[in-house]
Formats: C-alpha cells, structure tokens, sequence
C-alpha cells in the first residue's frame, strides 16, 4: 500500500466510474475521498448538467465521502485555477499525495493537469492511459455497469442520444469521428448501476433542454470544431432521483 492518502477525481460519468474500479480492485491505493466540481449557481456537477442530488447518492452508494468543489457560473480559467489549487493545497494539508483521474488519450490534459499538481506536491495517476476507448467501452459493459448520455454536443450527435442508455449497440450507431467513450468532449454520461455500487441509483429521465454557449476565446477542446461560429450548443436530459429508469429510445 502507498504512503500518503489518495483522492479520486470523480464526474459521476462512466471513464471515472472504471478508472475508479481499476484503482480499487488493483488495491495499491485506497482513495478514501471523491472530489467533484459542482456549479453552485444551478447546483448540477459541472459540463454533465446531472443534481447534485443523484452525485451525492452515487457516493453513498460507493461508500466513499464526497466533497464538492463548487464554482460559480462562468468562471474564468484563471480563477478556476486559484480556486482548484486552493481546494489542492487543503488536502495535501491533510496528508494527500495521490489523486486519480478517468482521462484515457488527451495529452495536452495530462500534462495541464501533472503540471498543475506537481507543484503541491500531488502525483497524478491514470488508470485508463492510451487504453482502446472501443475495448473500454465492451469492458465497461462486460463488468455490468449502466450509464446513460446526460449531455452532448449539438454539432456532433442528433439529440435522440441525449437520455440513451449506453449498449452493445450504441458504438454502431454513433457518426463517423466521434469516440466511443467520448474522450474528445462529445457526450457526458452518468452511471447508475455498476460493481463499485452496493446498490443501483434510481432514476428517471426528466426534459430535454439545449443550452447554448459562447465559444471560448482561446478553444483547445479536441471535440470543438474548426469554424468560426461564436457559439456552441449542447442537449442536456435531465434525471430525477427516487424512481426506475425508463429508457430513452
């Protein structure tokens, strides 16, 4: 076992649900505390759009504590940056020295997170690293996780995906040049039912909303593309908590 305590990264979606199950069955480190990025103006995980609500039962579920990092609306990077490595600097006070991440092939990720870390003295580990994002797929659902599309990207894939419960199909189905795990920003999911899990997460998909954003002046994200349009869209299916899922087709 290492020396130092270990937090994990979680999204509440289905690469940090298997990274986090490889972290725990490998047994090296025993992350005993689940940090997530929350917007606090609409109290949902941040980019996945899901409550708060449905995060906290997942940590329940996992039996791992949960804190949530929450930042206001349109933060800047610079201040997302101050306010993470606030929240980093409390827990290396607290003995962290390890932390997670479900990231699979973004190099450019890695390394802003590495470089970011390093610094406070936090090691970065990354469970899924240059793994086939198609073999995770089939693996994901081997293990008997459930996950289902909660956000994603307008210009990339028809809103009949927002809501869809992920299947041996769903690869077959998605346009040429999106990843199947989503890897480049396409679409964000959230897990429901899975062997981390002592129990399943009820619940039921709730409306479908499409948000739009202004693009982002300095845009990095592999999965925006290469026009001009001064903005993005994105469909979100919101979920309810408490009831059985109702899939939708």
């Amino acid at each position: 076992m290492q020396t130092g305590k270990t937090y994990f990264n979680w999204s509440g979606g289905k690469d940090s649900a298997l990274a986090l199950y490889h972290t725990l069955r490998e047994g090296a480190y025993d992350p005993d505390l689940l940090l997530t990025s929350v917007n606090a103006s609409v109290d949902r995980i941040s980019m996945h759009g899901v409550r708060t609500e449905l995060l906290e039962m997942q940590a329940e579920s996992i039996g791992i504590p949960l804190r949530k990092l929450e930042l206001p609306e349109g933060l800047s990077m610079s201040a997302y940056n101050d306010t993470m490595r606030a929240a980093v600097t409390d827990l290396r006070a607290q003995g962290y020295e390890h932390t997670f991440f479900g990231d699979i092939f973004l190099e450019d990720l890695r390394v802003y997170r590495e470089e970011q870390l390093a610094p406070m003295g936090i090691k970065a580990h990354f469970p899924l690293w240059k793994r086939d994002t198609t073999e995770l797929l089939h693996e994901f659902l081997d293990l008997g996780f459930k996950t289902i599309l909660v956000c994603i990207k307008s210009e990339l894939l028809d809103q009949s995906f927002a809501g869809r419960v992920i299947d041996r199909d769903f690869v077959k189905d998605l346009p040429k040049g999106v990843d199947p795990c989503g890897e480049n920003g396409e679409f964000h999911t959230f897990v429901f039912d899975g062997p981390i899990f002592k129990k399943p997460i009820d619940i039921s998909v709730g409306e479908l909303v499409f948000r739009e954003y202004a693009r982002p002046k300095d845009d990095s994200d592999n999965c925006f593309s290469a026009d001009t349009a001064p903005s993005m869209g994105f469909w979100y299916r919101d979920l309810l908590p408490g009831l059985v899922l109702q899939e939708t087709k």
